[in-house]
């Protein structure tokens, strides 16, 4: 049966349950966040056909130095990746995808176009900075996953040695407590593995977490922000969030856009 490999993960977890500032925070550049929920795999009532040149337009306007995607296919990376390289010549813009699985083929699930279905991420690295390596993988089987629902969710990171790393993800719709579980997981296993393996880094999460209230879920210190429904962004406390609201985007998908920057925190 093909299945995904994930990170390591859960035993280097344990010292890293609560995030912790890097010492070198006071080098850190502000971060402008833009999480996106486009309904582009074309199977949703919501799918328009019109939301990725509609992202576009976005990031041409906004200017985001990270770029959340949920419920893309993994050609949307690539056009919208292209997009941030228009407008930040000469820097190193990261490009990033995990697919979701199906479970009914044990293999990744599929856009109606044939391309893989899943979750992004782009991240902006300013020039000369071009270290990053990329983590991600599906949640573990049991009570992170919904074994009545055919798509199994995933995580995904960008670690920055000496910037930051950026996580996004897109949880369960199908049970508050999965959704819950999930939450749980990323931001209390896989995300403190990934500092125990690469290094500590400020951290953003950004997603569509199906959770009106993440409180539960929230480890000590982060900071968040969202759209007044599902979509939320996460920080760790090298950050302040200074700005952050949902906005229209006229009806090519179901979900507003959340733009939130980060200024850092200096001791």
């Amino acid at each position: 049966m093909l299945r995904r490999v994930a990170t390591v993960l859960a035993v280097l977890a344990a010292a890293l349950l609560t995030a912790s500032p890097a010492d070198s925070r006071t080098s850190r550049r502000p971060l402008r966040v833009l999480q996106l929920n486009l309904c582009d795999s074309g199977f949703a009532g919501c799918y328009s056909g019109r939301a990725v040149p509609a992202a576009a337009a976005v990031l041409r306007d906004r200017r985001p130095d990270l770029v959340t995607l949920n419920e893309i296919c993994d050609d949307d990376v690539a056009a919208l990746g292209a997009v941030l390289d228009d407008l930040f010549p000469g820097d190193t813009v990261v490009r990033a995808f995990q697919p979701a699985y199906d479970r009914r083929t044990a293999g990744p699930f599929l856009c109606r176009n044939g391309r893989a279905y899943g979750i992004g991420l782009l991240a902006r690295l300013p020039a000369p900075r071009r270290a990053h390596t990329v983590d991600g993988g599906l949640y573990p089987d049991g009570d992170t996953q919904d074994a009545g629902d055919p798509e199994e969710r995933a995580w995904l990171c960008v670690h920055a040695p000496g910037a930051y790393q950026a996580c996004t993800t897109h949880l369960a719709n199908t049970k508050p407590a999965v959704a819950q579980a999930q939450c749980v997981y990323l931001l209390g296993t896989a995300i403190p593995a990934v500092h125990a393996r690469a290094g500590y880094e400020p951290t953003v999460l950004a997603g569509d977490l199906n959770l009106p209230d993440i409180t539960a879920c929230l480890p000590t210190g982060y900071q968040r922000r969202d759209d007044g429904a599902v979509q939320h962004v996460i920080a760790t406390g090298d950050y302040l969030i200074t700005t952050g609201a949902p906005f229209d985007l006229g009806g090519v998908t179901d979900h507003p856009g959340l733009l939130v920057t980060l200024s850092v925190v200096h001791p």
